[in-house]
Order: C-alpha cells, then sequence, then structure tokens
C-alpha cells in the first residue's frame, strides 16, 4: 500500500517535474522532454506563451522557443493527432500511420463529408504542392469576407488539413507559428510503408506502453485517453503488461482500483513512499499540460477539479479566460488568470485563487514569487503585477516585480 503523496510523485517524475533544471537547458532537453511525456500538446492561444512552449517551460526553466520550431524543421518532431493536436517524436510517426491510413474513425478530425465533396478541389492543391512545393494557407487568398476563427477556416485551409488528417502531406516547419505543408515523401524520405508500417496491433500496444510510462502511475481507466484510443476495456492489456514485468502492481490508499507503477521507476519508488523524494518544483502549467488535461485523473491524483474555460462564454466563467494551474511541491495547490503584456514589459496575473485547505504561508509565498518572476521575465515582462489574490497575497507576489 502506497500514500496517495508518493502517486503523485512518481506521476510527477515520469512527467520531468519531480525536480527543477540544476542548469541552463539545451535543444537537446526540449526533446528529450517531449520524449518524457510522448507527445506535447498544440494550442494557438497566446495571452501568455502559447501552451507547448509553456509546457516546456515548467520542465525546463528559460529556454529559446526558437528550439522547438528548430526540432520541427530539422525532422525530429512531426505534428499529428496524437492526444490532439500534438508535436510527437519523429520516430512514433508509425504508430500514428494508421491513423493516416485509416481516419474515418477520427471524427470531427476528419471530414467525410467535406472531402468528397471538394475531391477534386482537394487534388488540386496537392498536384500544386508537389509541382511547386510547399504552401502555408496564408498563400490562398480568402473571399467572401474575413474569418472569424478556427470554425471559419478559408476552404484552401480545410483542404490542407484533410490532406494532413489523410497522412498526404506532412508539417515541414512553422512560420510565425504559422504552419507550411509540403509532401510527405519530401518531408519524411525515409519512410516506406510498405517496409517500416507496424501492424495494429503492434501499434496500438507500443502506444499503450508509451502511455503508461508517460504517466508513471497507471490506472486501466486512464491509458486511452493519452493517445485517445478507441474507448474500451483496456484492464486486460494494462494486466498483460504487469504480467510482463513492464508494471509493478501497487494499492494506492483510498483507492479501490488496481494501480500500476511503471517500471522504469521502480528504483524511485521505496524512496516515494517513504517521502524522502518528493518533488520540489513550484510552477505554472499550462491548460493543456499532460499533468491536467484528463479532469478525471487530475481530480484523483491530486484532488484537483479543473476545467479549460478559454472555450465556455465568458458569462459563465468561474476563474478566467486562459487559467494556469499551479504546481507546487507535488501539490496543485491553485490556479491564476494571467496576461502578458509584452509591450509593457508587464505580467499581469488578474486574479489568482488557492484551493480550499491551502494555507499561504512565507514558504509558499516565497515559492510563488520565485516562480512568477521567473515565468515572467522568460516572457519578456520583468514586472510581475497582482490585481486580485487572497488576502495579503496580491502585495507580496506583486513585490516579485521590484
Amino acid at each position: 500500500m502506497i500514500p496517495l503523496s508518493a502517486a503523485r510523485t512518481l506521476h510527477l517524475s515520469a512527467q520531468g517535474l519531480l525536480a527543477p533544471m540544476r542548469r541552463r537547458a539545451t535543444k537537446d532537453d526540449v526533446l528529450a522532454a517531449i520524449r518524457r511525456m510522448a507527445q506535447l500538446q498544440i494550442d494557438t492561444i497566446h495571452v501568455v506563451a502559447r501552451s507547448p512552449y509553456l509546457v516546456l517551460f515548467s520542465r525546463l526553466g528559460p529556454y529559446a522557443p526558437q528550439w522547438l520550431d528548430e526540432l520541427l524543421a530539422e525532422g525530429r518532431l512531426f505534428e499529428y493527432w496524437s492526444h490532439e493536436a500534438c508535436f510527437v517524436p519523429i520516430e512514433d510517426f508509425g504508430l500514428l500511420r494508421h491513423r493516416m491510413l485509416d481516419p474515418a474513425g477520427m471524427g470531427w478530425k476528419y471530414p467525410v463529408k467535406w472531402h468528397a465533396e471538394y475531391a477534386d478541389e482537394i487534388e488540386q492543391i496537392l498536384l500544386r504542392i508537389r509541382d511547386s512545393g510547399p504552401v502555408r494557407s496564408a498563400d490562398f487568398a480568402r473571399t467572401g469576407g474575413s474569418g472569424s476563427g478556427w470554425w471559419d477556416w478559408k476552404p484552401e485551409k480545410r483542404h490542407l488539413e484533410v490532406l494532413l488528417t489523410t497522412g498526404q502531406l506532412m508539417i515541414a516547419e512553422r512560420q510565425n507559428f504559422q504552419r507550411v505543408y509540403d509532401l510527405t515523401e519530401r518531408v519524411l524520405p525515409s519512410w516506406q510503408d510498405a517496409r517500416d508500417l507496424p501492424t495494429p496491433a503492434a501499434a496500438q500496444q507500443e502506444l499503450l506502453r508509451r502511455s503508461c510510462q508517460a504517466l508513471g502511475v497507471v490506472r486501466a481507466d486512464w491509458v486511452a485517453d493519452y493517445y485517445r484510443l478507441r474507448k474500451g476495456r483496456y484492464a486486460p492489456a494494462v494486466h498483460a503488461l504487469a504480467d510482463a514485468g513492464e508494471l509493478i502492481p501497487v494499492r494506492v490508499e483510498g483507492w479501490s482500483d488496481d494501480v500500476f507503477v511503471h517500471r522504469d521507476l521502480s528504483d524511485q519508488l521505496a524512496d516515494a513512499v517513504s517521502g524522502q523524494s518528493k518533488s520540489s518544483v513550484t510552477t505554472v502549467l499550462s491548460p493543456f499540460d499532460p499533468v491536467v488535461w484528463d479532469r478525471k485523473r487530475a481530480s484523483a491524483l491530486f484532488d484537483f477539479d479543473y476545467t479549460i474555460e478559454c472555450y465556455t462564454p465568458a458569462a459563465k466563467r468561474k476563474y478566467g479566460y486562459f487559467v494556469l494551474p499551479i504546481l507546487s511541491r507535488g501539490r496543485l495547490i491553485g490556479r491564476l488568470d494571467a496576461k502578458a503584456h509584452r509591450a509593457q514589459g508587464v505580467f499581469e496575473v488578474k486574479a489568482l485563487y488557492l484551493e480550499p485547505g491551502v494555507r499561504a504561508g512565507a514558504g509558499l509565498i516565497a515559492d510563488l514569487r520565485r516562480a512568477l518572476q521567473r515565468c515572467a521575465q522568460w516572457h519578456g515582462t520583468a514586472q510581475v503585477v497582482v490585481t486580485a489574490a487572497p488576502a495579503g497575497l496580491a502585495q507580496a507576489l506583486s513585490a516579485a516585480g521590484d
């Protein structure tokens, strides 16, 4: 029997959030962090740093964001639908290739009706790229007024996304975060389906393995979400991995579910149980961080009820538009609604909320001050301004910019 605190420690260790980086991060550290998580979810909202860059900052501390772009352009990452739209290590291309070759089960990500209706136009775009080279959506003029969001893409953008989903195109690079589309055989010339494609069963098995490794602590009802596998009963597959020695069965205090620890963490298990090993990280997390992207898992592991509210109408939001969970020393202790005013050099915390029972003692305040200052400086917004927070906390944290 292990305490819940040990399960949290092991999960955070698997996710690269056990201890702060002791040195300046390098580009190789960026790739290593993504490999550790197995994937890095993409989102375009940039009231603070866009989500993939922020997820990496939470683990690496200050680093050069362009390294992520360079890794994509160098072919060491690719983009595809894994959890959602994600950067994925290029060596895992084969694990997701079956989704490209048979996309009919991917729901809204593959608009079957659109593909059938515009098959000729889609083929013309493919021929243009084959003859003239890579394109961006911006290379096609919009007709019929301006767009108002991702739901109002111009037709050519939709065509490009169909070709990306079916695997005929890949993202060769990003320019100012805009996708540049090119033929798959040009982006990944070494790949051959006939030679390199694993069987569907082998790919599914490896995705399960990657999920378990990235989670560190595993329940059967958690594994499907990590790569958005089809719903089903995964308990037999998880137990089979335990029988093969890849997972260690444990019991967690207060849980009735079967729980497993990945064998990579076997050397840390005893120290996590005794409390000798625990997370010393205090940082803000992206709403799309793997630690919180599964609401049920975050609730079970951290007793933290988190909903992304940026897609919720303003009048119905409880906390704010782009609310960042706060991780501190193994617990999710609160959340903050932030905005980086880059031109003014101000990192604004519109509101900061602590979880029930969390006391803002001197130690926590010092941790939060350091975390906010590091995050603000990395954004190029050295002045921290906290508008609303529990009594006395706003002034103490705003002083981080002094």
